[in-house]
């Protein structure tokens, strides 16, 4: 499972278990201040009776009566989505013997004792209240009880108990929890479509760090992605960078030295050769012959060195360290100048095309050195009196040339150092970089140079600058 999905649903359990924990809070929260007002209003209406039977426990037969019509009287409340259709309010009344002395339901009969908790309280001053199950075996038959004592005077004479059973404020409470779960589970959604694009945001840095390390492992040339300062993504990065400089180093000296080691092994040999013979006795002509030999070694060995020092400049620049604006047809134009005399000297004509010109940032000394190897590449491997050509079309220079094209086998290796193919006129090999130093440079540029066989013969390099 990728970290993406194993982040996204991490978060969704555990915001499935908060956002449950809080409903169920909230709704248990508030079933209890349901209860709260609902026992409050028994208070006020415990405390009204009591006052108005004050002074005498007789309840006449007009408050009766009164009591008797409004519980069965149909009613058509509309208290918001509930419609309430009866009162469903009892009242008892009792002596300081806890007597029975009037009960609006008519459940007890005048004397019956009432031995309950909340008019044991009223009766010794104290607040009284209960809530007791009214039928045992059912559920609903829960009512809530409040108890006032009734004054005579400084003295006591009795208690007014006001009931209502829990169920009457059900409906309320049923709808408050309909809204509390319809909320939270609108909130969840909200919360879980906000974490996808959160996800995507916290992967980011992770994604892009992979394809940097995927980048280093295959060799390629990749800048450390921008992640901030400060951070630990950052501090990975920068961690990742060390590390590839590191291992990038140690790798780049083995490669250059054992590179170099055997480049520099035909000319040493020569030189030493010739050194030997200079020794022994020969006529003028052999001596001057070994020492030009020598000469000659000397001068590819300085140019091989020279090669290699600016490859390895030139690879291990991460970035341009200053971006210029370059006329690519300014500079086309002064590499052809400058290669006439070469081309001239085996009647190569060197041919431009400019169809799209533009002006990309970059270093000029890199490119004019990566299109005059690429031309004069085109010129030694064109047959006399041929044609090379510089197309130049945004995104790409192309140079064409006349000559036998790229053997197969050698497609896939032209790129390497010092590999390097015999020249068609019989000419000394090259040293093999400068194909090399081409693409360094391309990349350097964020482009890439390829080469291949165009199919009606001869070969076409094309660099692409970023």
């Amino acid at each position: 499972m990728k970290m993406r999905s194993r982040l996204l649903l991490t978060a969704v359990l555990l915001l499935s278990l908060g956002f449950y924990w809080l409903v169920d809070w909230i709704v248990r929260d508030v079933r209890l201040h349901y209860f709260i007002t609902m026992e409050e209003s028994l208070v006020d209406t415990s405390v009204l009776l009591a006052a108005q039977l004050s002074g005498d426990l007789t309840v006449d037969s007009d408050f009766a009566k009164a009591l008797a019509d409004a519980g069965e009287r149909t009613l058509a409340a509309k208290i918001y989505t509930h419609t309430k259709t009866n009162m469903n309010l009892r009242i008892v009344v009792v002596d300081t013997q806890r007597q029975t002395v009037f009960d609006s339901r008519g459940t007890l009969a005048p004397g019956a004792l009432y031995d309950w908790r909340d008019a044991t309280l009223a009766l010794r001053g104290a607040y009284g209240a209960r809530t007791t199950y009214e039928d045992p075996g059912h559920a609903f038959s829960a009512h809530m009880y409040v108890a006032a004592p009734v004054m005579s005077g400084e003295d006591i004479i009795g208690a007014v108990a006001v009931g209502k059973p829990l169920i009457s404020v059900t409906p309320f409470m049923k709808q408050a929890r309909r809204r509390l779960v319809l909320s939270g589970l609108v909130g969840f959604a909200a919360v879980v479509l906000l974490l996808i694009p959160v996800s995507l945001w916290i992967i980011q840095p992770v994604r892009a760090l992979t394809r940097y390390a995927q980048a280093i492992r295959d060799g390629k040339k990749a800048e450390r992605p921008l992640l901030g300062h400060g951070g630990e993504m950052s501090e990975l990065a920068d961690a990742f960078e060390e590390m590839r400089d590191a291992l990038e180093g140690k790798q780049y000296v083995e490669e250059y030295v054992q590179s170099l080691t055997h480049e520099m092994k035909s000319p040493l040999a020569a030189i030493q050769g010739a050194a030997e013979l200079l020794n022994e006795e020969m006529s003028d002509e052999q001596r001057r012959r070994f020492l030009a030999n020598i000469n000659a070694e000397s001068e590819r060995l300085h140019g091989l060195v020279e090669r290699m020092l600016s490859l390895a400049a030139l690879e291990k620049r991460k970035a341009l360290e200053r971006g210029e604006s370059i006329d690519l047809q300014v500079l086309i134009e002064d590499v052809t100048d400058s290669l006439l005399p070469v081309a001239q000297a085996k009647g190569i004509t060197l041919r431009t095309a400019f169809s799209n010109p533009w002006k990309p940032k970059g270093d000029y000394f890199l490119l004019r050195q990566a299109l005059t190897n690429l031309v004069t590449n085109a010129i030694e491997f064109s047959p006399a009196n041929g044609t090379v050509e510089i197309r130049l079309s945004k995104p790409e220079i192309r140079v064409i040339d006349a000559g036998a094209g790229i053997p197969g086998y050698a497609l896939d290796r032209i790129f390497e150092r010092f590999y390097s193919l015999p020249r068609p006129d019989g000419g000394p090999k090259s040293s093999g970089l400068g194909l090399n130093f081409v693409r360094e440079a391309a990349r350097l540029h964020g482009g890439d140079v390829a080469l291949r066989n165009r199919p009606g013969g001869g070969a076409e390099a094309v660099l692409t600058l970023g």
